[in-house]
């Protein structure tokens, strides 16, 4: 491992260098005072500023640039062989960007800095994070010379990793995601791990403590231990929109406490749904602090509120502590955070009013968010804080004991990619999966593909229950009771999904002594190894012909139905076996001796 500095304005040759002459970049600013090479093991870099960059391991560099102003660090590797860029952003993973494509600009509250460029056998080609949360990045094809170039830029110093060890991309992104937590206590209590159920999809506004009751007991029968009261409970007006936050008073939970604590004697934790920035017009928080505003969402029908003034981050720290300390809640689902991002970086955006005591927006939402994440949790230490994606930025992880994947209704195939990227990104927070919801005529088949495709993460479920076929039902229980048997698995284990070009046709967790294959395509799956003891295999594509392939021994065999029904059970020898039938929506679980 070797440390290089550069601290004048030439590069080794005595010159000067841009990075950026032969790119056109129409959405991207040039880097101040230009580019300067720097070199570390093998990594052509280019920095402006002073800039150092050592070797952290075999392949991994950590490169830092420092200087007034903007600084910029790029590099570029071969496109070779190159099959996809993944980020955590929706819709972000699968295709190979242009070098003059809009960069992408993260924040604390919008987006997480890292990125790979995957290549044929899920290899990363090349990976990076940056060390802060607030960075404008870019990376594509550079037309001339079949080059991908990255780079990063950010205000005074910007600190990022580089992995080129061609290691599975899953494998670097985690290391990647290890060094954003350092120094991070990871407090998560289990509940934040269960299946839970939300009331979204299945009542949108229309919500009840009846009905609450009723689904939470439902759903407790199934194996969901939360319960998840989305909006609709502060306002009797069912048009959703967001005129009515702010208040935030229980209009359609009355006798809010003796609620929560009949839900709570079903043995179902209780979280609650808060529009943390939105102040709606209608309401009379708008009167008292709607002057501070951040921007206004018009078509909302509410502001969003400015995070820099004290006396906003006390409201809202006020109404929403209040959920956990007078009425028992268990944790909060707090929604929308990324708008305060999207405000403060719109050209509308205003300057600090005076009485403001934050120089940028990102400062006062992190006190925002410590400040509701302290009051809570000295409440009940358990409490819990639900985010949801795309503000997945690590500098949140403290504020937060999951992370959604964002709204992608009746999308087996979205809600996949999604929860799998976000996983990749989310160190130690448990990642929960946007809510499922089918028709009421979905067979069983596919209502396990629907939780089989969310596998990796922690499932919402949020249909009515009380609907449900008998079959229905089972499938559920059944599916809910492999997630929560193979949590450790599942949600702690090594996760190694494959193919991120066409969606993660097929998605591996190792555990200590157990591995998990999910199968969405007609793919042949590896059992070699001697490392486990169990092997399961989620079958959610129609081809029930599943092929074992690079194992060897004799292991017992059970293949069940979506319901949990088994359908066979014996021995085979691995090396010998033809492919196993696993019915769509079942699962074939090995086991060695």
């Amino acid at each position: 491992m070797t440390e290089s500095t550069i601290e004048s304005s030439t590069d080794s040759t005595g010159g000067t260098t841009t990075g950026t002459d032969d790119v056109w970049e129409p959405h991207a600013p040039t880097a101040a005072g230009g580019l300067r090479r720097l070199y570390a093991d093998g990594l052509d870099l280019r920095v402006s500023g002073t800039g150092t960059a050592r070797g952290i391991a075999d392949g991994v560099v950590e490169v830092t640039a420092e200087g007034a102003g903007e600084v910029r660090i790029e590099w570029r590797v071969p496109c070779v062989d190159a099959t996809a860029l993944w980020t955590p952003e929706p819709r972000g993973t699968g295709r190979l960007p242009a070098a003059w494509s809009a960069p992408r600009r993260t924040s604390l509250a919008n987006g997480a800095p890292i990125a790979a460029l995957v290549g044929t056998g899920d290899v990363a080609l090349c990976a990076f994070a940056a060390g802060r949360p607030d960075v404008l990045t870019g990376a594509g094809v550079v037309e001339e010379t079949g080059e991908f170039r990255f780079w990063a830029q950010a205000t005074d110093r910007l600190t990022v990793r580089i992995d080129t060890s061609r290691r599975h991309f899953g494998r670097a992104l985690a290391d990647l995601a290890a060094w954003w937590g350092e120094g991070r206590t990871a407090d998560i209590p289990d509940a934040a791990r269960r299946p839970a159920y939300s009331t979204w999809y299945s009542m949108h506004q229309d919500i009840t403590p009846k009905g609450v009751e009723t689904q939470a007991a439902l759903g407790k029968e199934l194996g969901l231990d939360v319960i998840i009261v989305d909006d609709g409970w502060m306002t009797a007006d069912r048009t959703r929109g967001y005129a009515h936050c702010g208040d935030w008073e229980p209009v359609s939970l009355p006798d809010t406490a003796a609620h929560v604590r009949r839900v709570h004697d079903l043995g179902v934790r209780y979280m609650l749904w808060y529009a943390l920035p939105f102040i709606g017009k209608d309401s009379a928080a708008y009167r008292e602090i709607g002057h501070l505003a951040l921007a206004d969402a018009a078509h909302m029908g509410a502001i969003v509120a400015d995070p820099r003034h004290p006396e906003v981050r006390a409201f809202l720290t006020d109404r929403l502590a209040r959920a956990v300390e007078e009425w028992g809640m268990d944790g909060l689902k707090v929604d929308f955070v990324d708008w305060f991002a999207r405000a403060a970086e719109s050209a509308d955006a205003p300057p600090a009013r005076p009485g403001a005591d934050c120089a940028t927006v990102d400062e006062g939402v992190e006190r925002l968010l410590a400040g509701i994440r302290g009051r809570i949790t000295a409440a009940d230490p358990e409490a819990m804080i639900e985010h949801r994606q795309p503000y997945v930025s690590p500098g949140l992880w403290p504020y937060a004991t999951m992370i959604r994947a964002t709204d992608c209704p009746l999308s087996p195939q979205e809600n996949r990619q999604r929860t799998v990227d976000v996983r990749l990104a989310a160190g130690p927070v448990p990642v929960h999966a946007d809510m499922l919801m089918w028709h009421q005529g979905e067979p069983p088949e596919q209502v396990a593909c629907h939780l089989i495709n969310v596998l990796f993460s922690v499932p919402q479920v949020s249909v009515d229950l009380a609907a449900q076929s008998e079959a229905q039902r089972e499938t559920i229980a059944f599916w809910l009771g492999v997630f929560r048997e193979h949590t450790d698995t599942l949600q702690l284990g090594e996760l190694l999904p494959a193919r991120p070009d066409l969606g993660y046709p097929m998605v591996t967790a190792r555990g200590a002594d157990t591995v998990a294959v999910a199968r969405y395509a007609a793919l042949p799956v590896d059992v070699s190894g001697g490392d486990w003891h169990t092997l399961l295999v989620a079958n959610a594509d129609a081809d029930p012909d599943v092929r074992l392939t690079g194992g060897r021994g004799q292991v017992a065999v059970t293949v069940q139905d979506a319901r949990g029904r088994i359908v066979r059970q014996g021995e085979v020898e691995l090396d010998r076996a033809d492919a196993i039938v696993v019915p769509r929506g079942g699962l074939l679980t090995l086991r060695r001796a």
